[in-house]
């Protein structure tokens, strides 16, 4: 790759320029980078020169960007991001490389982590780091090389591969249902419902399958996690729509009490997604393998 120098500022400029953005002052500016006002003055103006236009905007003392100049910071920031990122890798990484996987909270702590001890067994030399993410990223911006997805298969630009599905049941503290019986899918529609914000037409999907026709939005209570709502739901806040391996230990102590006769199937699955260009990875290539080995229909989940 021959890029003209012109278009490789100095690493300096840039982060001076990035932190102007952000920081919104020469003088936060000159704080953080350690440098004195002049010299970060100087920096931009070194920049606009090597670029051939107006970036900064002098008011006096006051510096602020033009709006190309914003865009431009913008996007400076995420590769300075990614060169940090490369170079913390390059430091810590084993001969076999290094996973940066980005995994759904519960499913990750529940279904990957106790198996992870058997990959490491047979793979020592790679190093996997894991981040918890529950909403959609761009694998290019935050430099992932693969991801715990919950949904359909469609993240754009990636390969990917079938974990497994999910089994879905309602549930609530015994005090909701005194007599403890089993209600009809549409007597829930009269009760507090609890709501996952990463699914939010979960209890939409659980009333279709039931047969159950709705004349306006499900409406309810939101959080963001399965822990927070399982708290939720034992303390008598509402029905949680909740995967069955989640719960079975709270329903066998009583301290929730099924709604419905049987697990229905989500509308999704757990799937492990990767983008296209990192396919040939070769510690991407190992995981792969062995979560391969991992994945089978009747297995059940950690209880």
């Amino acid at each position: 790759m021959n890029t003209p120098r012109r278009l490789l500022p100095s690493l300096s400029s840039l982060r001076a320029l990035e932190a102007l953005d952000r920081l919104g002052s020469a003088t936060a500016v000159a704080d953080e980078l350690s440098l004195t006002q002049s010299a970060i003055s100087r920096q931009l103006q070194t920049l606009e020169q090597q670029m051939g236009l107006k970036m900064i905007v002098r008011d006096g003392r006051r510096l602020t960007l033009t709006p190309g100049a914003r865009k431009y910071a913008g996007e400076v920031r995420l590769a300075l991001d990614q060169i940090a990122q490369a170079s913390l890798r390059l430091r810590i990484a084993p001969d076999g490389g290094t996973l940066n996987l980005a995994i759904l909270p519960t499913f990750g702590m529940r279904w990957l982590v106790p198996r992870l001890p058997d990959f490491a067994r047979l793979h020592p030399q790679v190093t996997v780091n894991m981040n918890t993410r529950l909403q959609h990223f761009n694998f290019a911006r935050e430099g992932f090389d693969a991801a715990i997805h919950f949904g359909q298969a469609d993240w754009p630009d990636t390969g990917h591969m079938l974990l497994r599905h999910e089994q879905l049941l309602p549930v609530c503290a015994p005090s909701l249902v005194p007599d403890d019986r089993i209600l009809a899918p549409r007597d829930l529609l009269q009760m507090p419902l609890l709501h996952i914000e990463t699914r939010p037409d979960a209890w939409a999907d659980w009333f279709h399958a039931q047969g159950v026709t709705l004349t306006k939005p499900v409406t309810g209570t939101l959080y963001d996690q399965f822990s927070t709502i399982t708290q939720a739901a034992q303390h008598g806040l509402g029905v949680a729509l909740m995967p069955d391996y989640l719960v079975e230990q709270d329903l066998a102590l009583g301290n929730l009490v099924a709604l419905h006769d049987r697990p229905t199937e989500a509308h999704g699955a757990y799937y492990l997604v990767w983008p296209l260009d990192k396919a040939g990875d070769t510690a991407l290539l190992r995981f792969r393998e062995w979560l391969a080995s991992q994945v089978e229909p009747e297995d059940l989940l950690p209880r």
